[in-house]
């Protein structure tokens, strides 16, 4: 299994696990994927997938820079947007690879700090994060309001 960038011939396999981390899409995320391919993203500024030796992809990690972060005092700090792992691969590195994958390109841009989320019910993912030597910063709620 080799952690790589990710390609546009990865579209397909990449929307699949997409789909699956984040199901409520219109088009499996194709438009997303497409706009970060076409440099266009606003949500997505690296991503890195695990090959399974030509057989398929089994992961991705999603990287973007945010302005804000919880709990860091720094203007940038890189941020993982999606972090997936297929079922059947779980349990055998694959995560700690991508992520190492992420530290290193942060590391490469200068940064200090890499950020993540999980939704607060997510006790496994919080739980994996933790174990990767995250620090929890804050619980919130966030809302948004459309004004008309």
């Amino acid at each position: 299994m080799k952690v790589r960038e990710a390609l546009q011939s990865d579209t397909s396999e990449w929307s699949r696990m997409r789909t699956l981390l984040w199901p409520d899409t219109d088009d499996n995320h194709l438009s997303e994927i497409a706009d970060f391919f076409a440099g266009d993203s606003h949500d997505i500024a690296q991503t890195y997938v695990v090959d399974n030796n030509g057989k398929g992809l089994v992961g991705f990690i999603e990287l973007n820079i945010r302005n804000f972060v919880e709990g860091s005092r720094n203007d940038a700090v890189p941020y993982i947007e999606g972090w997936y792992v297929d079922t059947d691969y779980q349990a055998q590195g694959l995560g700690k690879k991508l992520l190492e994958r992420a530290e290193k390109w942060a590391k490469d841009r200068g940064f200090t700090e890499l950020a993540s989320d999980a939704e607060m019910d997510n006790t496994r993912s919080i739980a994996i994060h933790e174990h990767l030597g995250f620090a929890e910063t804050y619980r919130v709620v966030c809302f948004l309001k459309k004004i008309k």
